[in-house]
């Protein structure tokens, strides 16, 4: 039970993982800014199997996510993450050009815990992940 507890602390204080993926490097570039800026540790993806080796790796606890992208799609991946035990606390949100309500209901459906269409505000964007997933003192960003 020892061991459990001090494992749980040093959770708590490892600074959060955020999954960016996406194929467009200004979004990348602009988006990784932002959230180191707030405190997070930042995984960049080019593409869906980038991202998918990130998410095996590192278990983000945040998912900053395009829909069209080379290979597996959003919707696809923000589905794998669903069903993959493992991954019940990681917030999935799409950021997206398609803009369309059947699109946006198609990301809810994938489980998405939101969707931001393009282009979105930054300060909105912040807010939402700091609401979801409060950022950790981080050693990487300094």
């Amino acid at each position: 039970m020892a061991q459990l507890s001090y494992d749980l602390q040093l959770f708590s204080i490892m600074p959060t993982h955020v999954l960016i993926a996406d194929d467009d490097p200004s979004i990348l570039m602009s988006l990784e800014f932002l959230m180191k800026k707030q405190g997070y540790n930042v995984l960049i993806a080019r593409n869906s199997s980038e991202a998918y080796d990130l998410l095996q790796q590192h278990q983000p606890r945040v998912l900053l996510l395009d829909i069209m992208m080379p290979g597996m799609n959003g919707y696809e991946l923000c589905a794998f993450v669903r069903e993959t035990p493992g991954f019940e606390r990681t917030k999935v949100i799409f950021l997206s050009a398609k803009s369309k309500e059947c699109d946006i209901k198609r990301g809810y459906d994938a489980g998405a815990d939101l969707y931001l269409p393009k282009p979105f505000s930054t300060r909105e964007l912040v807010a939402k992940v700091r609401e979801m997933v409060p950022a950790e003192p981080s050693t990487e960003n300094t």
